[in-house]
């Protein structure tokens, strides 16, 4: 009897031990920041902008570093993102006022400008299309350890030693972290890894020509569009502004800000192995719209909540729907594009989702300063109910659960007409 092969390869453990090392660094200081921002003088309205401007990196750099992991390779272009990564947390340990800050950051978008577009192309590239949907789930179980470890660790080095020192020790992390992927870049390869291309402006030309007209189809992927565009525009509205709010209005203390990072963590670290298992079995569309329907209500707890239990349950019902919403919309999205253009496609869905939402952090916080502070909350809340409809109607494959090769690729991504889609 064949012995049956591991959901992850050797290049896979590797992969995602850089990746778990890269992430805390991340997470130690992301939920805390806008509490450093309006440390460093800013107010609730700069802090808003902050993370509109420095958004705009992203933006413009994801669709070329998707091109760049399409052409090169997904570990040389992390490698890439990587030296940007360590630059950034460098000017982000060194500034010392909010507009500095805001360009540190921004230069510190560069690594998610080149990282994200690879992740998710190269677990494709090392999965199969019957166990895609669980090794996006194990990845995305693995990658909660980062959630686990990083927001605590942030959190009490910030409340104990300062900012300073928790940027230092987040920067230490992230430069190892860099090293590996360097290491990795030079040393290894996907078994289906295509031959490095030529990095001309006609090639360019046509992947950006094909995804485009992927996006504006009308079928499944236009509605992944329009859902995605949706639930970026709700988490932003609010996202940034939920540390200000525990501070602020419920007088949560940095650590116990940390601590609710870490039971979000904990709370999805399971649930992406069972996303992926119904997904592979009963199609993406089930864990998505589920994952939906518990954002909705657990922003009603989180709008009830008067101490810190209710903050605890709500971020516990936050891990389990993230970790429903993740490996799913990223195991539909590998199934609809070509595998040798996911990179470049998921630059410019990013990109494309991020122009859509630019505003929504700096009206989140215009809504909050003007009115009330429970506004960009109530606003996300609807927004995550809405998109269970769709979601449920429009993320049905044909033939769901058959391999990729067995249904048309402009079918899947066409006009929308077969009876499946009804």
């Amino acid at each position: 009897m064949e012995d049956k092969q591991p959901l992850l390869t050797p290049i896979m453990r590797w992969f995602m031990f850089a990746m778990v090392l890269a992430n805390i660094a991340g997470t130690m200081y992301t939920i805390l920041l806008p509490i450093y921002l309006t440390e460093l003088g800013a107010s609730i309205t700069q802090v808003g902008l902050v993370f509109s401007l420095s958004s705009v990196v992203i933006l413009i750099l994801q669709i070329f570093g998707g091109w760049l992991s399409d052409s090169i390779g997904r570990l040389r272009a992390i490698a890439i993102g990587s030296v940007g990564g360590v630059i950034g947390f460098t000017f982000m340990l060194l500034a010392n006022s909010w507009p500095t800050m805001l360009m540190a950051i921004a230069v510190n978008q560069i690594p998610y400008a080149f990282v994200g577009p690879s992740f998710g192309a190269f677990i494709a590239e090392n999965s199969t299309q019957e166990n895609r949907g669980r090794v996006y789930g194990i990845t995305e179980t693995i990658y909660q350890i980062t959630g686990v470890v990083g927001p605590p660790l942030g959190g009490y080095i910030a409340g104990v030693y300062g900012f300073k020192p928790m940027l230092l020790v987040a920067t230490i992390f992230y430069t190892f972290a860099a090293g590996l992927r360097i290491w990795m870049a030079t040393t290894m390869r996907s078994p289906d890894e295509p031959t490095p291309e030529k990095l001309t402006r006609g090639s360019f030309k046509n992947s950006f020509a094909l995804m485009i007209g992927m996006i504006l189809s009308g079928g499944v992927v236009t509605w992944i569009f329009v859902t995605d565009g949706v639930r970026d525009i709700a988490f932003l509205l609010s996202d940034e502004l939920l540390p200000l709010y525990l501070e602020q209005i419920a007088g949560i203390s940095l650590v116990q800000i940390g601590l609710l990072g870490s039971i979000f963590s904990i709370s999805m670290m399971f649930t992406p192995l069972l996303s992926g298992r119904i997904s592979d079995r009963y199609g993406e569309r089930v864990p998505i719209s589920a994952g939906f329907l518990m954002i909705f209500f657990a922003y009603l707890i989180f709008l009830q909540a008067g101490d810190y239990i209710g903050f605890a349950i709500t971020w516990a019902i936050f891990g389990v729907s993230v970790g429903l919403l993740s490996p799913a919309y990223q195991s539909l999205i590998s199934k609809v594009v070509p595998q040798k253009n996911l990179g470049i496609f998921t630059g410019m869905f990013r990109s494309s989702m991020g122009f859509i939402s630019l505003p929504a952090p700096y009206i989140g916080a215009q809504l909050w300063e003007r009115f009330n502070p429970r506004i960009p909350f109530i606003l996300t809340a609807l927004l995550a109910g809405i998109s269970v409809i769709p979601t449920w109607f429009k993320f049905k494959l044909p033939e769901e659960g058959s391999a990729l090769g067995t249904v048309p690729l402009e079918t899947v991504a066409g006009t929308g007409e077969n009876p499946a889609d009804d």
